[in-house]
């Protein structure tokens, strides 16, 4: 079987949950199945420079990853004009001649991308996993409003008042395009229920979608911090550093501790790249504020298991929905209790008082509430490790995709 993995970035260059868990699937049925294929990536001048006469850049050493150069990207209807570029594309996936096009993102790509390589792989089975929410939401895929609000879904009144110089005819023919390119795949994959949920409302048919959850490799969980005092107080943050993902809920949490004489310890990992001068002055002022927090900047997968044995929770104090964030999973694959907003696909993922705590949305005082009860509650810690579930493995998870991609093809051979 041969497979075309499409994704917005490649993960040597953006490691977030999508591009890592993309390529970590790609690699992995390719050497536990025997599966060949291309790992394309999107990239533009903000991560590479093009190259002259073509838009494909070789990634590191592998031969079966590549970049595809790509500018000019329209992020409110998702589409991709440079046609010249997508024109120079067609010779390669005519050659590669995929029997499974699996797009993980149209970011960058474009609905443009997609419609190309339908043409030219006509008997290819199309799968997409929606691993957050722009088919449905131009503001970002967040399902959050310009003011901050979390927001249900997509109404014309609802996008007008994000999108104000908008008119309502774009708004309504972004959602017509979108749900009718993707009507043309085989399945619709989404890593949780709520994911699910949030598409259906929206108007998608519910009997196109499959949950499939993501994974993690299977490697050996880093020992527990030894803590001679018994105290559990370290909590460690892993992520991008930008306004959704909460670590300013973090380190305002973190500042009100100090301020009550609760003795802690905040590390923030993760990258803070493409952030607004505004948004990295408000964050430098709240790490200033917050003694007790350090930040130690971005990390590679291969220091993870250390950094986790420095920590005793995992905090992930989103102010949007998300969708399935592997943090989770890489947190409990080391045994690390989660606290986390107690919204979306992270509160589907992390079950209260059983393998974590969650916490109030966009509420410091709220989170400094639990994580103050966190290190202050004899037996809690001890009690939720006790209850973390092994996460979905990455070879559980190519097994479901590869299930997936056959019976997507048998039905095609009918």
């Amino acid at each position: 079987m041969r497979v075309l993995f499409l994704c917005h970035n490649h993960p040597s260059l953006q490691p977030g949950g999508t591009e890592v868990f993309a390529r970590n699937l790609f690699r992995e049925l390719r050497d536990r199945h025997g599966l060949e294929g291309l790992f394309l990536a999107a990239v533009t001048s903000s991560h590479r420079e093009p190259l002259p006469g073509t838009v494909v850049q070789a990634v590191g050493q592998a031969t079966d990853e590549m970049l595809l150069w790509l500018d000019n990207f329209d992020r409110f209807f998702l589409t991709q004009p440079d046609t010249y570029g997508l024109a120079t594309l067609a010779p390669l996936i005519e050659a590669l001649a995929p029997d499974v096009v699996h797009v993980h993102h149209s970011l960058q790509l474009g609905t443009e991308t997609i419609d190309l390589v339908r043409r030219v792989a006509p008997k290819a089975r199309f799968v997409f996993t929606a691993h957050d929410f722009f088919p449905i939401c131009p503001q970002e895929g967040q399902l959050l409003t310009t003011d901050g609000r979390l927001c249900n879904g997509p109404t014309l009144d609802g996008c007008l008042r994000c999108f104000p110089d908008r008119g309502a005819t774009d708004i309504v023919m972004r959602q017509l395009e979108l749900r009718d390119v993707f009507a043309d795949f085989d399945h619709i994959l989404v890593p949780s229920e709520f994911a699910r949920g949030r598409y259906v409302a929206s108007g998608w048919s519910p009997e196109r979608f499959s949950v499939m959850p993501n994974g993690v490799p299977e490697l050996p969980a880093a020992p527990f911090r030894v803590a001679p005092d018994g105290r559990r107080d370290r909590f460690g943050f892993f992520g991008h550093i930008n306004r959704f993902k909460g670590s300013l809920m973090l380190l305002r949490a973190s500042h009100q501790l100090s301020e009550r004489g609760v003795a802690h310890r905040v590390t923030l990992h993760g990258g803070a790249a493409y952030q607004s001068e505004a948004f990295m002055a408000e964050y430098d002022t709240a790490l200033a504020a917050a003694p007790a927090a350090h930040y130690r900047g971005a990390y590679v997968a291969e220091e993870l298991a250390g950094l986790m044995q420095q920590v005793d929770w995992v905090v992930i104090p989103s102010i949007w929905w998300e969708n399935a964030p592997l943090v989770v999973q890489e947190a409990f694959r080391h045994r690390r209790p989660v606290i986390c907003s107690g919204i979306g696909g992270t509160a589907e993922m992390v079950r209260d008082g059983i393998d974590g705590l969650h916490a109030p949305v966009k509420d410091p005082a709220g989170l400094a509430e639990v994580m103050r009860r966190a290190i202050e509650t004899e037996g809690l810690w001890q009690r939720l490790v006790e209850g973390i579930a092994p996460p979905v493995t990455l070879a559980d998870a190519a097994d479901r995709h590869l299930k997936l991609y056959k019976a997507a093809l048998a039905v095609a051979s009918v």
